[in-house]
């Protein structure tokens, strides 16, 4: 009997040690985790848009548009961001155009080399434009939300040209210097208008990617 009762601890220790392996996640602490940790950190990089990028974002949009389709989609930060300037600019990607976009939590963020000057009259941007050359790195992050039925915007909170800010105030003034056309009623002022096909109930952006959902009737 004593025998049988130690081939049952060990039974049950094997089983704690197996069950503490699969649940390790909710009590192990973080510096921990070895490097096959589902919670592991995911390395990020900044990537370059592309027309294709944009492609495989209109690819998405058209599965959602099917009836029996699924009723959501994710995509990654570039092909977000390849959409959005396509969109906006209303032209393919030029690879020339040095644009690059990155994810991280609920934000994308894009970049690229412009030449100041292109943007129009810039006195209203501030006297931070005192000391930057004409061509600077310019980078925008923010996030993506829906507005009405047919029109997202990209939510700029945050502006740098160089390494430099740009006051939250300010941001107005280059939203209006990059779009074309009159603002649309609705779109927040410190965002860029992204008109979006009318069967897409919602956007959100997570883990440094984009979900598209469906409306759902």
């Amino acid at each position: 009997m004593g025998c049988i009762a130690r081939l049952g601890c060990l039974f049950l220790l094997l089983v704690a040690g197996v069950v503490a392996w699969f649940t390790r996640d909710r009590w192990m602490p973080q510096r921990l985790h070895s490097g096959t940790s589902s919670n592991a950190a995911v390395v990020t990089t900044w990537q370059p848009l592309n027309d294709a990028a944009a492609d495989s974002a209109t690819t998405a949009l058209d599965k959602l548009s099917q009836a029996r389709g699924q009723v959501f989609q994710t995509i990654s930060a570039r092909a977000a961001a390849s959409y959005v300037f396509r969109q906006i600019a209303r032209r393919p990607v030029d690879p020339s155009d040095s644009l690059e976009a990155i994810g991280a939590g609920d934000k994308i963020s894009m970049r690229a080399n412009v030449k100041l000057s292109d943007l129009g009259g810039l006195g209203d941007l501030g006297p931070i434009l005192g000391i930057v050359r004409d061509r600077e790195r310019v980078m925008l992050t923010g996030t993506l939300r829906m507005v009405t039925p047919g029109m997202a915007e990209f939510q700029i909170q945050e502006a740098r040209i160089r390494e430099l800010p740009l006051p939250h105030a300010m941001v107005s003034a280059l939203v209006k210097r990059v779009e074309r056309g009159p603002h649309p009623a609705g779109v927040d002022a410190d965002a860029l208008a992204l008109p979006i096909p009318r069967y897409v109930g919602d956007i959100r952006v997570a883990r440094g990617k984009v979900t598209l959902y469906k409306t759902v009737q």
